[in-house]
């Protein structure tokens, strides 16, 4: 969850409702208007109510989200859910959470309100412990829904929030006896929402109190003529916020509205781009926005990457009220949607070269972003949206973005009818489909690609499709085929001097066909001349797989040693880009060599942890004999050397490990402690063996609901599978065999 940048003040009796109704409603939503505080007593009531939900508090913020269908993509994103098959994602994410007792935090869901609802109910009636705490301004009408409206602060509250702030910003300030009662009538004109308090208390930087007073006062009454009917809090909000934007020099109004376009985050770079022009100059925007931050308009953010910038939500519908009022919307949205196509196009062309880190750390930062900007595309100009899904090619598939990916690029085939962009969406998408298992859907498609580019003379189009097509028989086993169509790319990338990362996997992938061929010498010899090419310019991501094959050729070779060192090698640059198919097949072929060093129990974790974390990339191994054999001896050796029931236990441990916690492990950077031989493996999952210790502790099923915070109803549907699972007929069993395991 986020981390709170300022005090929270006031509120306490809410925290308390809150609190209260999630531990009697497994579905709360506060709602209120803008402003009011929804998502801090959200974030505040999550984080006292942790320690009842054993596999955590989980903060989604859904404001950028422009796409319904991009909803549960967000959830699962936010989660670390990685899941790039072909499965339905609402499924993947019940699955997902099905045995595990979590809160869901779900932030600004009015604008996706339909799509949030249909994704709660699924998510409540698959996941039994599951609890949901929704802020919206309206409710979801879902089933079992308990709503919170969340009022203004009263004036005691509403004083010391206002003190507070202005402290932050005139740091000799204090509410005393002599101008208490002027913090009180501001706090009154502002009706006590803390939004509106925030941004009058900022204003003490440069106006007196009784100023400040005097100008709301004088604001207020002018605004409120207009202003008749509705919610009297959000005619109260407008008018503070209205108040504040007038207060603002007329390049900082240009700039709030105009940076409204943006979702999530944005820097400096895109600011200037995006919203200069019209009589602003690019060099003017960084004063203006230096300005929106001194007034708690925008907020500052530090990365990794530099400085980000956001509006707060209710101040960014603001601005864009304001572009639609002054019928800019339109122009605002095509430069943004313009700025990031070119951001693609410059980071796809960088891509082959030493900033391959960066761009997958900026391209995350953007993933709001470009969602918009596709978004927008194929709401008015389908070729461009093409364009963009295609260009983005090395996020999906080298960033572990696949799911993402195919939604786009199956939408931009939808819409784009014939020609160069068809072409190209129509390879990338090929090659999507390939790492997701979906190899009929692939082939499908490249051949389309090639049959297009030979009748065209479209020569890059047919060497990517040629290429893609050959990993498609690849994987499928059909390795004369996709020995043939490998060279063929070859020829055809030399032959229009293409040199970058593709080129490099085309080599690479022809050395893999080579190794089921048991031809390890052309293996390694095509691996190292891809390496060179990958030194030589400082490309990692595609060099990382020609590491991981010369793995695999060390150690078939019986350089063990060496063929480890290799493995963490490539597992620490797919860790990098957190590529999910490199980091699979990294694992794997560690684990095959810790077999191969008498490593059984280290072997067995690995390989548990892989199983895991192919059930997000695809088929197991991609369902190959080829690559599948090597796993199934790795398997069979580490079966012998422990036992059945100790592989079993061990390999649970490495199912558990979250893939942080896989990759450490695997690398050697953090050590997992080794379960025990044991002598009876449960067979009951980790809720059920939960479940189990606190009927062995004497409790009723009542009592195990209130621990576990979950329904009676589902104490007792527990109760009942353990029951059926060790073949008992009464609890004192249970609780007999739970103290015999532990004897």
């Amino acid at each position: 969850m986020p981390a709170d940048t300022t005090s929270f003040v006031g509120r306490r009796q809410d925290v308390a409702e809150v609190r209260r109704l999630l531990s009697e409603s497994r579905l709360v939503t506060l709602t209120g208007v803008g402003g009011v505080g929804k998502t801090r007593l959200a974030l505040r009531a999550a984080a006292e109510t942790h320690r009842a939900f054993r596999d955590g508090v989980w903060f989604v913020e859904l404001g950028g989200v422009t796409d319904s269908d991009l909803v549960v993509h967000t959830v699962l994103e936010q989660l670390g859910v990685h899941d790039d098959t072909v499965r339905q994602h609402r499924t993947v994410l019940v699955e997902h959470l099905r045995d595990r007792q979590a809160l869901m935090v779900l932030d600004n869901c009015e604008h996706v309100i339909g799509a949030t609802a249909d994704l709660v109910s699924a998510l409540l009636r698959g996941v039994p412990g599951l609890r949901v705490l929704i802020t919206s301004r309206e409710r979801l009408g879902v089933d079992g829904e308990h709503l919170w409206q969340v009022a203004p602060l009263p004036q005691d509250p509403a004083v010391k929030l206002f003190a507070e702030r202005a402290v932050a910003v005139e740091p000799g300030f204090a509410v005393a006896g002599e101008n208490l009662g002027t913090v009180g009538q501001i706090c009154t004109l502002l009706g006590g929402i803390p939004l509106a308090i925030e941004l009058a208390a900022v204003r003490l930087r440069v106006l007196t109190l009784d100023h400040l007073l005097s100008r709301l006062d004088d604001t207020f009454r002018v605004l409120g003529d207009g202003k008749r009917g509705g919610d009297p809090r959000h005619q109260t909000l407008q008018a503070a916020v209205d108040w504040s934007f007038h207060l603002c020099t007329r390049s900082e109004q240009i700039l709030w509205a105009r940076a409204s376009v943006f979702a999530g985050t944005f820097d400096l770079e895109a600011a200037e781009c995006v919203c200069s022009g019209d009589s602003v100059a690019a060099e003017e925007i960084m004063h203006s926005l230096s300005g929106l931050v001194d007034k708690s308009v925008v907020v500052a953010e530090q990365h990794p990457c530099g400085t980000r910038f956001r509006l707060l939500e209710p101040l960014r519908q603001y601005g864009l009220e304001k572009l639609r009022g002054a019928g800019r919307e339109q122009v605002m949205r095509e430069r943004h949607r313009d700025h990031f196509i070119e951001w693609a196009e410059r980071r796809e062309k960088e891509w082959f070269g030493p900033s391959q880190p960066q761009i997958f750390s900026r391209t995350r930062l953007e993933h709001a972003n470009l969602r918009s900007a596709l978004d927008f595309c194929f709401e008015q100009d389908n070729d461009r949206g093409v364009h963009l899904a295609s260009t983005l090619w090395f996020y999906w598939a080298g960033c572990g973005m696949l799911g993402e990916g195919r939604y786009w690029l199956d939408r931009a085939l939808t819409t784009a009818k014939t020609g160069a962009d068809r072409a190209k969406a129509l390879w990338v998408n090929g090659y999507v489909a390939t790492l997701q298992g979906d190899l009929t859907s692939s082939a499908a498609m490249l051949e389309e690609c090639r049959q297009y580019a030979r009748s065209s003379g479209d020569g890059p189009a047919l060497a990517y499709a040629t290429h893609r097509l050959a990993c498609t028989y690849l994987v499928g086993d059909d390795l004369d085929q996709a020995d043939g169509l490998f060279q063929e790319a070859m020829v055809l990338y030399r032959s229009q001097g293409t040199v970058n990362s593709h080129t490099m996997l085309a080599g690479i992938e022809l050395a893999i066909s080579a190794t089921f061929k048991h031809d390890f010498a052309a293996a390694e010899r095509l691996c190292v001349e891809a390496k060179a090419v990958g030194e030589e310019h400082g490309e990692l991501w595609a060099h990382a797989y020609a590491i991981y094959v010369l793995a695999l050729c060390a150690w078939v070779s019986g350089d063990l040693a060496r063929a480890d060192q290799l493995g963490r090698e490539c597992l620490r640059i797919k860790r990098t880009f957190h590529d999910l198919l490199g980091i699979v097949l990294a694992i794997e072929v560690l684990a095959w060599i810790s077999a191969s060093q008498g490593d059984a129990a280290r072997a067995a974790t690995l390989l548990g942890a892989t199983s895991e974390i192919w059930q997000s990339v695809g088929y197991p191994m991609f369902g190959s004999r080829y690559f599948g054999t090597p796993h199934g001896e790795c398997e069979e050796a580490a079966i012998t050397a422990l036992g059945e029931q100790e592989f079993r236990a061990v390999f649970r441990k490495g199912m558990d490990l979250e893939l942080e916690d896989a990759i450490s492990f695997a690398i050697g950077d953090e050590l997992v402690e080794q379960p025990a031989p044991v002598v009876d493996a449960t067979p009951l999952t980790r809720r059920e063996q939960q479940v189990a210790d606190l009927i062995a502790g004497g409790m009723s099923n009542k009592e195990i609901a209130a621990r576990l915070v979950i329904a009676r109803r589902t104490a007792e549907g527990h109760v009942e599978r353990i029951l059926q699972k060790l073949g008992f007929s009464s609890r004192a069993q249970i609780a007999t065999w739970v103290t015999e395991r532990r004897n």
